[in-house]
């Protein structure tokens, strides 16, 4: 794909959803990063629905870590891997008061190095609170990448450094965002809806779908 259709594919999103941001509900970056740990294989409205009643109770270190595994469990426990999930927030939790004065640090290194975080982790809460023009690249950014040609790769890493370099400077902070909606919502993994979607005229997807016929 040319740096011409990249340009307008990203034109295009912005005049469609000119402040994009995560579907996480959320107040302050520690609540943010609590949630995207707890967003890993799990979808957001599951990890809303139960930070809607954690948060209430328990919205800072301190307060989670006073929970303990076992209680902070029984407000997870309707989101997947949430045994794991609870260990590493309570780790974290403490790890954050231990080592950075009950602050979410902001450089990647520290985040990485907190239990639960690991890069895209670290780059949707760099780019989410803190402004930065990271891109995470989960399931739905790399199938959107790959399948557009956006910013084809073999694996989350490579499509983070194409998209990083192919996505103009003007969209970078916001492209993790379109991406992953225009996934999540339009450029579905089993049938993309080609018939709805705004970039359909420069995505190279070969193999775009017609329009169901019970909709003609």
């Amino acid at each position: 794909m040319n740096a011409e259709k990249r340009l307008e594919i990203f034109r295009r999103f912005r005049d469609a959803n000119p402040h994009p941001t995560t579907e996480l509900e959320y107040t302050t970056p520690f609540e943010l990063l609590i949630a995207v740990i707890l967003s890993a294989q799990a979808t957001d409205v599951s990890v809303n629905k139960a930070t809607r009643k954690l948060y209430p109770v328990a919205n800072t270190p301190d307060a989670i870590c006073e929970l303990g595994v076992e209680g902070l469990t029984e407000y997870i426990r309707t989101i997947g891997l949430y045994r794991t999930k609870a260990k590493n927030v309570i780790e974290t939790c403490r790890l954050l008061m231990e080592r950075h004065g009950g602050e979410v640090p902001r450089t990647r290194e520290a985040l990485e190095a907190l239990p639960g975080v690991g890069r895209k982790t670290a780059n949707v809460v760099l780019n989410t609170a803190f402004g930065e023009a990271t891109i995470a690249v989960d399931t739905h950014i790399f199938r959107v990448s790959n399948r557009t040609g956006i910013a084809p790769g073999k694996n989350v890493d490579e499509v983070e450094r194409k998209l990083l370099k192919a996505v103009p400077a003007e969209f970078r902070h916001d492209a993790h965002h379109w991406l992953i909606l225009h996934g999540r919502y339009t450029c579905i993994a089993r049938k993309p809806q080609c018939w709805n979607c705004i970039i359909a005229d420069l995505c190279e997807y070969r193999d775009k779908t017609p329009l169901p016929e019970k909709d003609i």
